[in-house]
C-alpha cells in the first residue's frame, strides 16, 4: 500500500524542491510513496483530502508545531534544518519512513 508523506512550509514553495528530490530517492530505492508539498495554512484540508501517514514541517514553520498537532490527528515532525538546507531528499525520506514504519 502506498504511504503518503506531506511536507509543509510557509508557502509550499521551498518544500516543493525537496519533494522532487525525495521522489527521486524513493524511486531509486523502489519505495512506493506519494509525497507532496503544501502551504502551512492548507494543512488541515490537505491532510483530510490525502490522509498522509506523516506531516513534515519545514524548519521555518516549526513554531507552528503545537497548533498543527492540535488540528490534525496525524503524526507531525520537523525536518532537520541541515537536511532541509541541503535539500537532502534521501535523508528526509529516510527520516519520514523511520517515523511511520
Amino acid at each position: 500500500m502506498t504511504k503518503t508523506i506531506m511536507l509543509a512550509c510557509a508557502g509550499g514553495m521551498s518544500t516543493s524542491l525537496l519533494v522532487t528530490k525525495m521522489r527521486k530517492a524513493a524511486k531509486k530505492r523502489n519505495i512506493d510513496v506519494y509525497i507532496f508539498a503544501t502551504a502551512s495554512a492548507a494543512i488541515p484540508e490537505e491532510a483530510q483530502k490525502h490522509n498522509p501517514a506523516i506531516i513534515l514541517l519545514g524548519p521555518q514553520i516549526s513554531f507552528q508545531y503545537d497548533n498543527i498537532v492540535n488540528e490534525v490527528n496525524i503524526p507531525v515532525d520537523v525536518i532537520d534544518m541541515k537536511d532541509y538546507g541541503m535539500m537532502n531528499g534521501e535523508k528526509v525520506l529516510s527520516f519520514a519512513l523511520s517515523k511511520i514504519n
